[in-house]
């Protein structure tokens, strides 16, 4: 029976709280910010949180990492 591997590009993408959810970096945050309005780089400060299904996917995939 082969192993079950962990997804390695969700490994680097996301973590997984202790509730459950998946933590997420936020997109258009990484560089040509000059030109990009402060409403939006300040929106972006945060990590974004997945909740409910697509977690649950998320969580399955990096299962034999954690």
């Amino acid at each position: 029976m082969p192993k079950q591997k962990t997804h390695k590009g969700m490994k680097k993408r996301f973590k997984i709280t202790a509730s459950g959810k998946a933590v997420h970096r936020k997109v258009n945050r990484g560089h040509l910010l000059s030109h990009k309005g402060g409403k939006k780089t300040r929106q972006n400060r945060l990590d974004g949180i997945i909740t409910d299904v697509r977690a649950r996917k998320i969580l399955d995939a990096l299962r034999p990492c954690l």
